[in-house]
């Protein structure tokens, strides 16, 4: 038995560098590609506007990482960005300090995460079905509290954390993408938060019946990609100098689907921060050089849920040779 277990550990091991270096290579791939077709592409002003675009979902997607690896879903992931935003505008206008705002929006939508999850763990509920609810119900309070009407007026000094650059050149959002992916691949790989979560996915009955509080781990899981989502609706807000009651609308398809086309599996158990960000930029890549082409945003459409079928096929053609 122990040598069947470690012959399994070895090809998932060999089966996750392969993954890493095949969705690298797709980026580097399509990169040239596009910039073969259009020289622009490679400029540094384009390439720094591809990773401005990308923060936004490369920051959920982190957070939906953590959900699929333990063989779940967060749907409310997009109208999480929008409450977020559209609470830290409300309180600015009403004369709140920036960081007081933020810090406000972004606990609010935590708050909405940890129900989420605290709901499908003591309900016993599936997953697909709260997020969704939850995706219905923070949509419609954000669009309650605007009255479906954008938030404007928003201090100038706010723009910083959205619009800002770094000598002058890297978006501010994308250092915070990059110290957030460190933080949370430290956390999955390093603490017993992460071995829990990957242990959950893997086997959610035989962590439990080995003394491990899952609902808790769950609930906080959940509550952290609230967390996620509620920075990247700060970040994009930021960015916009305006809170959208209709923010975040399909980004969690577009999170969804940088998270498989890393490398997590949809059944559990599997995943990678890093893989995440590199899925991200993939579809930031992608969405950019059909701009730059000229493709209808129609056609955007048909492609990107091509990319997400065939992503999740993958994933099941991967897991049946590991089984």
């Amino acid at each position: 038995m122990a040598e069947l277990t470690a012959q399994k550990n070895k090809k998932s091991k060999k089966s996750d560098f392969i993954q890493k270096f095949s969705t690298i290579l797709i980026l580097v791939v399509l990169m040239i590609a596009i910039s073969i077709m259009k020289p622009v592409f490679m400029t540094t002003n384009n390439l720094m506007t591809i990773l401005l675009q990308t923060a936004v979902i490369a920051v959920i997607a982190i957070g939906e990482t953590l959900v699929i690896i333990t063989s779940g879903i967060d749907l409310s992931v997009g109208s999480l960005v929008a409450i977020a935003g559209v609470a830290a505008a409300t309180f600015m206008t009403g004369g709140m300090s920036v960081i007081l705002a933020c810090i406000l929006g972004v606990l609010i939508s935590t708050a909405c995460g940890v129900v989420s999850g605290f709901v499908i763990t003591k309900g016993h509920i599936p997953e697909f079905i709260v997020t969704l609810g939850m995706m219905s119900i923070v949509r419609g309070a954000a669009l309650v509290i605007t009255e479906g009407l954008p938030v404007s007026g928003l201090p100038n000094s706010f723009q910083t954390i959205g619009a800002g650059k770094v000598f002058g050149v890297i978006p501010v959002p994308a250092i915070i993408m990059i110290v957030l992916a460190v933080i949370f691949a430290f956390i999955l790989r390093k603490t017993l938060l992460g071995r829990y979560t990957y242990a959950i996915g893997s086997n959610e009955e035989a962590t439990k019946l080995s003394g491990i509080n899952t609902d808790r781990i769950k609930i906080t899981i959940y509550g952290l990609s609230g967390l996620l989502s509620g920075i990247a609706g700060i970040l994009l807000t930021s960015r916009l100098i305006s809170a959208q009651p209709t923010a975040g609308t399909g980004y969690e398809l577009d999170a969804i689907a940088a998270t498989v086309i890393g490398g997590a599996s949809l059944a559990g158990g599997e995943g990678s921060i890093s893989g995440a960000i590199i899925g991200a930029l993939i579809m930031g890549v992608l969405r950019n050089g059909l701009n730059l082409l000229n493709v209808s945003a129609f056609w955007q459409q048909i492609i990107i849920g091509a990319i997400i079928i065939a992503a999740v096929y993958g994933d099941k053609l991967k897991n049946k040779k590991l089984s």
